[in-house]
């Protein structure tokens, strides 16, 4: 079962917020009335006592859950805000985009970059910018309610064509540079690095397999979506494409890796997202 962590982090700063409030404008005012009434009824010898200062204290200490919420809802909306309108991390699950992507790498998604939304619910607020084919992008796919990481391949208006494992956009072909086949001695898969748009990265197919020819003309508020690992990856040619509406932000970096099992996390992939 998906955890719907936004939607909880959400509600978590609402309700320590609320509780917070209705301490400030109700709860405390009446405590504070309490502590003057308890101060009439002593004598000025009494209030010199230590236990007249424990009483005051204990009469004006909030109730254990609005301590806790008070406490952490400064944190609490800190990380909203981060999360929601900055900077937001992201595990790879899949190895779709290899090889850029593997398995275990911890990410930074750049929030903003594709303009200012609101948490969970996604509303664009305020545009800064669009996707651009070669981006890397995370998002929700129209199947799904999870987040997905692919690379933009057609933004509105283009027409992608996939020949051959070919890509051409617009009737142009994206240039591939073949790299290396793997492993060397007994290879499964080819490498290639690819231009799409200003960006170069690499792309791996597999060696055994073939696929026909297939088009698509991409609409205005819609977005193609691929895997760098195109033989191994669940994206717009099986699902559709992503509506405008489901973008999550822009892959910028991976700040730490760590392999499935019992492993410890490491630096040694730490780098910028090409």
């Amino acid at each position: 079962m998906d955890i719907d962590f936004p939607l909880i982090l959400v509600v978590l700063v609402l309700l320590t917020g609320l509780i917070w409030l209705v301490d400030r404008v109700m709860l405390l005012p009446k405590r504070m009335i309490t502590i003057e009434k308890f101060k009439q009824r002593k004598s000025e010898s009494q209030k010199q006592e230590a236990s007249f200062e424990e009483a005051i204290e204990t009469l004006r200490r909030e109730h254990i859950v609005v301590e806790y919420s008070i406490s952490f809802f400064p944190v609490l909306l800190l990380v909203l805000v981060l999360r929601s309108f900055l900077v937001e991390p992201f595990q790879i699950p899949t190895g779709s985009m290899i090889p850029t992507l593997a398995i275990g790498d911890f990410i930074l998604v750049n929030k903003y970059t594709y303009g200012i939304r609101l948490p969970v619910l996604g509303t664009k607020i305020i545009g800064v910018g669009e996707p651009k084919n070669g981006d890397i992008m995370v998002f929700i796919p129209p199947h799904e309610t999870k987040y997905f990481i692919k690379r933009v391949i057609g933004i509105p208006g283009d027409r992608i064509v996939y020949k051959d494992k070919k890509l051409y956009i617009n009737g142009a072909e994206a240039p591939q540079e073949f790299v290396a086949r793997l492993p060397p001695h007994n290879p499964t898969y080819l490498l290639y690095r690819e231009k799409i748009g200003e960006e170069r990265h690499y792309i791996q197919k597999n060696l055994f397999e073939h696929e026909e020819l297939r088009e698509w003309d991409i609409p205005v508020g819609y977005y193609f979506m691929m895997g760098d690992n195109r033989d191994r990856s669940s994206d717009s040619r099986f699902w559709g494409l992503v509506p405008e509406e489901n973008i999550v932000g822009k892959a910028f970096a991976i700040w730490i890796h760590k392999d499935p099992g019992w492993n410890l996390p490491g630096f040694s992939r730490n780098a910028w997202i090409e």
